[in-house]
């Protein structure tokens, strides 16, 4: 594929609507500014009505800003219909046609392009080999498994060789072991052809997966984007911290700072956390803590009280109350540890670097 990396960047970008119950406008989409470098994977997340499929169909050319500019490459394109625009998109429902076989499946858009039969041939059997659908050309949709319908359906807008390939929820019709497997196929693709993707998705293990950056999204705004790392490890807010992965709140009051780190005091007993920034002596903040990084057991900082305990498999998952507040514990592969019941009393402990303060 030649024609494959182009950036996308939105300035000041908002959507608004009119709610249909109360009459009122409101902003889907609120004066959000992204810049999506040429071959990244970039991911938009968030809760159900944050404004991240609002903002791919704005992308796409399916609904138009109310405000701010989209531009692909240097082209501004909120002019531009959605088939005038470099882009492919891959819907939640495949939108396949079910009276015609896999290979016109595919070759659809090249036809209505006026390529030559040739041509036509020679695109769909590379991208088929691509997507591993060799051999099936002649089968139909409804004679097709739910990862091979998806498969035809990302073989179709790649073989149109966009400059930026869009994915609207696009694993949510498959179940749990299918959706991981298509997953790393897609993130597979990608890599491989270069293309830049912007993929749409409220399940925060997708995201985290497949992604070089993440777009957290909340109510119409950005709240946060950075790597899956950065997003996981460092939350900028409270709502980051919980919406992506499982996650304790701590409250302290900063007793001391040092360069790098604070030391708290957290129910009388004083904690260290790496932080960035001049945390202000007196002032009350929060740790957020990681299940898996969280030790337990008869020694540490802090004591606590075991609520839950339950055999995972790979780990022993636990509750315990530290104080008034509720904390969750990993204990990865239990085998040959101490296994703390309903009711024990125990301590938990952390490495200052894998705590977060807020």
């Amino acid at each position: 594929m030649s024609k494959v990396k182009k950036g996308v960047r939105l300035e000041n970008v908002s959507k608004i609507y009119l709610d249909p119950k109360t009459k009122k406008q409101f902003n889907a989409v609120d004066d959000i500014s992204i810049d999506i470098a040429p071959g990244e994977f970039v991911t938009l997340l968030g809760p159900s009505g944050c404004g991240k499929t609002t903002t791919l169909r704005m992308i796409a050319g399916f609904e138009s800003p109310d405000a701010g500019e989209i531009y692909l490459g240097d082209e501004p394109i909120n002019e531009l219909t959605p088939n005038k625009r470099d882009t492919a998109m891959v819907f939640q429902s495949y939108a396949l046609f079910p009276h015609i076989n896999i290979f016109d499946n595919i070759a659809y858009g090249l036809k209505l392009r006026k390529f030559s039969k040739q041509e036509i041939r020679d695109k769909v059997f590379s991208m088929m080999d691509l997507v591993g659908l060799s051999g099936m050309e002649n089968r139909y949709t409804n004679q097709l498994s739910g990862g091979q319908q998806q498969r035809v359906a990302l073989a179709r807008a790649l073989v149109l060789e966009p400059g930026v390939l869009l994915f609207d929820e696009p694993l949510s019709n498959l179940d749990a072991k299918l959706r991981v497997q298509m997953r790393t196929e897609i993130r597979r693709i990608q890599q491989q052809l270069g293309i830049t993707a912007i993929y749409v998705t409220h399940d925060q293990s997708e995201a985290m997966s497949i992604s070089d950056r993440i777009i957290l999204l909340n109510g119409g705004r950005i709240s946060q984007i950075g790597t899956p790392f950065d997003i996981y490890y460092h939350p900028n807010s409270e709502f980051v911290a919980d919406f992506i992965g499982e996650c304790s709140f701590l409250k302290g009051v900063i007793a001391e700072q040092r360069p790098g780190e604070a030391v708290m005091d957290v129910d009388g007993r004083k904690v260290s956390v790496v932080c960035s920034g001049e945390p202000v002596v007196g002032e009350t903040r929060e740790i957020v803590l990681r299940p898996e990084a969280v030790r337990i057991g008869d020694s540490g900082l802090l004591p606590c009280r075991v609520e839950l305990s339950c055999f995972m498999g790979s780990y022993q998952n636990y509750h315990v109350r530290v104080g008034e507040t509720l904390v969750k514990v990993a204990d990865n592969c239990p085998i040959g540890r101490r296994v703390f019941r309903v009711g024990e009393d125990a301590w938990i402990s952390f490495d200052k670097e894998c705590a977060h303060l807020l």
